[in-house]
């Protein structure tokens, strides 16, 4: 299984631009590489509180592990970007890419130089742009406003100009976000209302990446519904932690929040639960996502 991880072949391929113009004396080969380019925070990145490093347990490795499975010559660029904002996505400064200014900047370097060869493109942005906003007890308001204007203009910019860059051949599918502070339910009665408080500004997120990205061509995979984000009924038991509303009981069986970590980022399970969600819109012509609901 091959897994390349870029910023590493960021710099080969920007500098090597001639490796997508070759003389076309003959019909591509049957082993000529595609490419699954990943893009996004540190979901796509599959950091892991326990072992405090970016881990191979992304949604993005599980949909690599699947895809390739159909297409032996699948190859997995890995553009992923702990604490990543839309903003940081453009301008960089969260992470190096040899060659390039930032995330987006790698990114369509590499889609312009393998036109024709890119599959399928991922991407999960947005949650950082706002989280602040909902991360200490109720919701900021103007925060929250201010945030989503600021996603729906940036995302506008980064996905059009990756889908320019990359052309019709990929599929292009971003996502809706699960809220991690569903766990403040855990707290007692002030919790609760924050809990419901963060879910409905979890729809207005997903919303907001929803309608950017149908703007420019991109599907949105609906994660938040996934992890059943409105549905304060439907009660599971949670091992050590009783009878909890379903929205609840997933955030602390998919992400670290319930544990003594009391980390936003999904678990492995989560993850795949987030790649099962991507995967029809990926493979099935015509597929298309929504905002959570």
């Amino acid at each position: 299984m091959r897994v390349k991880v870029l910023p590493a072949l960021v710099g080969a391929a920007i500098t090597g631009l001639v490796i997508a113009v070759a003389p076309a004396t003959a019909s591509a080969s049957a082993a000529d590489p595609t490419y699954y380019v990943s893009l996004g925070d540190s979901l796509a990145a599959g950091y892991q509180p326990n072992t405090n490093q970016n881990e191979p347990v992304s949604y993005t490795d599980d949909l690599f592990t699947t895809l390739k499975a159909s297409e032996p010559t699948l190859e997995h660029i890995r553009l992923g970007c702990s604490g990543e904002t839309t903003e940081t996505m453009i301008n960089g400064g969260k992470c190096a890419y040899p060659g390039a200014t930032s995330q987006l900047d790698a990114a369509t370097r590499f889609l312009a130089a393998h036109k024709g060869k890119v599959k399928y493109v991922t991407e999960d942005i947005g949650a950082n742009d706002i989280y602040r906003c909902v991360s200490s007890g109720a919701p900021d308001i103007g925060c929250i406003t201010q945030g989503l204007n600021t996603i729906r203009t940036n995302l506008t910019k980064i996905n059009g100009q990756l889908h320019d860059a990359g052309g019709t051949e990929p599929v292009y599918v971003g996502m809706t976000y699960y809220t991690p502070t569903l766990a403040s339910w855990l707290s007692g009665p002030s919790g609760k209302a924050v809990a419901v408080a963060t879910a409905g500004a979890d729809n207005l997120l997903g919303a907001t990446i929803t309608g950017a990205n149908s703007g420019v061509g991109w599907k949105t995979a609906d994660v938040a519904t996934a992890f059943s984000n409105n549905d304060f009924g439907n009660p599971v038991d949670v091992p050590g932690l009783g009878s909890l509303p379903h929205n609840v009981a997933q955030i602390c069986l998919w992400t670290w929040m319930c544990t003594s970590y009391k980390d936003i980022h999904a678990n492995p399970t989560g993850h795949q639960v987030i790649a099962k969600t991507f995967l029809p819109l990926l493979t099935k012509p015509g597929g298309g996502g929504s905002s959570g609901s």
